[in-house]
C-alpha cells in the first residue's frame, strides 16, 4: 500500500492571474503558500482484477473506463494502471472551498500512482502532469498555481509565462515574517461550498471581453502580486494586510457571483471589528475567508466572526509539498 499526500494552499497575492484567459496573453504572477491541511490518497493492490474507489462515494468496476470519477479515471489511464487496484481519498478540508483541494488531490493521486509503479517523479514534472490532466484532458477552466504549490510546497512566487511554462521561486522569508503571518492571518469558513468553475467561467468571459476594464483590474492584481513578494521579503507584514483589502476590492468586481450580500456583510463586520484587510480564497462565491488582523484586535475579530456562525481554521505553513508518507508496496 502507498499513502500519498499533498497540501492545499492560500493565495497571498496575484491570485487569478494564472488563469489562461489572462496569463496566455499577459503572463501571470502569484505568491502562494502551502499549508498543513492535506489531501491524502491510498493506493493498494487488489486481489481481484477489478478497481475499487472510495471517496465521498464508492465505485467498484471491471474496467477503468467505467469509473464515474473523472480525475481518478483519467489519472489511471495516464499512468496505464487499469486493473487490480483499490484507491481511497480523504481530506482535511471540504471540497469546493477555495483552497485548491481538487488540484492537491490530483497531485497526491498521481504521485501515489507513480510510487506504486516504483517511479520517482520530481515536483516540476508532477505539477506539469497534474496541469495536463486537469486543464488539457478534463478542460477545467482553472490556472496552474494550485498544482505547482501542491507539488513544491512552501511560500513561493510563481511566474506564469505566455507560452504556458511556470517558474517557481521559493521565497527566503525570515522566520519572524513566517511567524507573523501564521499569527496574524485568521482563516474562517463561510459555510458555503461552491463549484469554482461557474465563477471562473464568468471571470474568464469578463476578461476576454474586457468588460468593466477587467484586464486593467487583472493588471493591478498582478502588480499586487509583485508587491506581496516585496512586502514579505522586507518584513512589512502590516502593509500586507492593507494591500489585501485592495486585492479583494479589485477581484470581487471580476464576476457577479464572486460575492453576495451575506459574504459582503461578513467581510464588513470583520473590518469593523479590526481586520486590516481580507479576501475570499480561490475563485470566490463561498469557501474560506482570509483576514489579516493585528494581535491587539484578534480576539474582537474572532468573537465577531464566531457570532456570525463562521468557523475558524488553524494552520501552519507546509514546506514539504507532495510526499509519499508510507510505502508498503511489495509486488
Amino acid at each position: 500500500m502507498i499513502v500519498s499526500r499533498a497540501p492545499v494552499r492560500f493565495s497571498l497575492g496575484g491570485g487569478g492571474t494564472d488563469l489562461p484567459s489572462y496569463s496566455r496573453e499577459h503572463g501571470g504572477f502569484v505568491v502562494a503558500a502551502a499549508v498543513d491541511k492535506f489531501v491524502f490518497v491510498c493506493v493498494a493492490k487488489r486481489f481481484s482484477e477489478d478497481i475499487r474507489l472510495a471517496y465521498s462515494e464508492s465505485e467498484t468496476v471491471k474496467s477503468v473506463d467505467q469509473l464515474r470519477h473523472r480525475i481518478f479515471r483519467t489519472a489511471l489511464q495516464m499512468t496505464n494502471l487499469t486493473s487490480g487496484l483499490e484507491l481511497h481519498s480523504l481530506a482535511d478540508v471540504p471540497a469546493n472551498t477555495g483552497l485548491g483541494s481538487s488540484s492537491s488531490f490530483t497531485v497526491a493521486l498521481l504521485n501515489g500512482l507513480h510510487a506504486f509503479k516504483r517511479e520517482f517523479v520530481p515536483a516540476e514534472a508532477l505539477a506539469r502532469e497534474a496541469c495536463r490532466l486537469e486543464i488539457d484532458e478534463l478542460k477545467e477552466p482553472i490556472g496552474k498555481q494550485d498544482q505547482y504549490i501542491a507539488a513544491y510546497g512552501g511560500i513561493s512566487a510563481l511566474t506564469f509565462r505566455t507560452d504556458g511554462s511556470v517558474e517557481v521561486e521559493r521565497l527566503p522569508l525570515r522566520e519572524e515574517v513566517i511567524d507573523d503571518l501564521e499569527s496574524n492571518l485568521v482563516i474562517y469558513y463561510s459555510g458555503v461550498e461552491r463549484a469554482a468553475s461557474s465563477v471562473l467561467k464568468e471571470q474568464a468571459k469578463t476578461i476576454v471581453e474586457n468588460k468593466d476594464a477587467a484586464v486593467q483590474r487583472m493588471h493591478r492584481i498582478k502588480e499586487l502580486g509583485y508587491e506581496t513578494k516585496r512586502i514579505l521579503l522586507s518584513g512589512q507584514t502590516d502593509t500586507y494586510g492593507e494591500m489585501l483589502h485592495e486585492h479583494w476590492t479589485n477581484k470581487r468586481k471580476l464576476a457577479a457571483n464572486m460575492s453576495d450580500s451575506a459574504i459582503d456583510e461578513h467581510y464588513d463586520a470583520a473590518r469593523k471589528a479590526g481586520a486590516i484587510g481580507g479576501k475570499l480564497m480561490g475563485a470566490g462565491g463561498g469557501g474560506f475567508f482570509m483576514f489579516y488582523v493585528r494581535a491587539s484586535d484578534r480576539r474582537r475579530v474572532q468573537e465577531t466572526l464566531a457570532a456570525r456562525g463562521l468557523r475558524p481554521l488553524r494552520f501552519r505553513f507546509d514546506f514539504d509539498g507532495a510526499r509519499i508518507m508510507a510505502n508498503f508496496h511489495r509486488s
